[in-house]
């Protein structure tokens, strides 16, 4: 792989992933002239911050088995508050320590990440299919290339989070594995790395024995099956994105230190 060739970095919300080396590993292959785009989530620390301001998290399930956060509007601000406030900035911050100009945005600048806000979600709660109406959720359909071929071009990296701009001009949650999905698209990156705190997608979770290295395009949707919880999103993005030309999505263990170069070695579970 070149240097200048784009690369997609997706860093988990989970608190054992180890942000240092990964913050260490960017900026190896940013000195290096690679160009890289940092997607990162939060769930954890949020999930926190919620529950301390008395106003804990909520999540429901699709009548397809897929589990999201509800999002009301008070949950969209606590969300706001965390993820563009306190993690995105902490990025920053981080890599600005190691000689990195990077810039925080989230998807409402700029409308770098837009899509439909959903206007009703089909939930199961209690056993039972309900519809939920004023849920602030949505999709990625559209990303603002020129504003980040720009800030690369310039020299900067951005620091991307949710939430996402609707076409009715609110904020929207949306999944951060399904925007950096996105993003890798629209700026045809070379590959699409999913930093999580397991070594990659596990047959039998949580044992880690059980690491599938390997998966062809053409076949990751079928193992929807496989993934457990958060993970099922991440095969999902994965899939979208090498439908849509991506060559490569890596989901890889960010616990260690060096875990990008070792994802690009091949360590995880690699789909291409």
């Amino acid at each position: 792989m070149a240097p200048r060739e784009v690369l997609v970095i997706k860093i988990g919300g989970g608190k054992d992933l180890n942000h240092d080396a990964i913050a260490r590993d960017i900026a190896d292959f940013w000195q290096a002239g690679y160009r890289l785009v940092i997607v990162h989530g939060g769930a954890e620390l949020t999930n926190e911050i919620a529950t301390q301001l008395g106003h804990p998290p909520q999540f429901i399930t699709s009548p397809s088995g897929h589990t999201s956060r509800r999002t009301d509007r008070k949950t969209l601000e606590i969300f706001e508050m965390v993820y563009c406030g306190l993690l995105n900035k902490g990025w920053v911050e981080r890599l600005q320590r190691l000689g990195i100009n990077a810039v925080g945005l989230s998807g409402l600048d700029g409308r770098l990440w837009e899509g439909k806000r959903k206007k009703a979600i089909k939930a199961l709660i209690n056993g039972r299919r309900m519809l939920i109406r004023d849920d602030y959720t949505g999709t990625v359909e559209q990303v603002n290339t020129s504003l980040l071929q720009s800030l690369l071009s310039a020299g900067y990296l951005p620091v991307l989070t949710p939430p996402a701009i609707s076409y009715e001009n609110e904020a929207i949650n949306v999944d951060g594995d399904r925007a950096a999905a996105q993003t890798a698209i629209a700026l045809s990156a070379r590959a699409l790395i999913i930093l999580t705190s397991v070594p990659g997608l596990l047959r039998a979770f949580p044992d880690e024995r059980t690491l599938i290295p390997s998966i062809p395009a053409h076949e990751v949707e079928e193992y929807l099956s496989v993934a457990q919880g958060r993970m099922k999103k991440k095969v999902l993005a994965a899939a979208e994105a090498v439908k849509a030309g991506v060559s490569q999505v890596i989901f890889a263990d960010g616990r260690v230190h060096n875990p990008i170069q070792r994802a690009l070695a091949g360590e995880g579970t690699v789909i291409q």
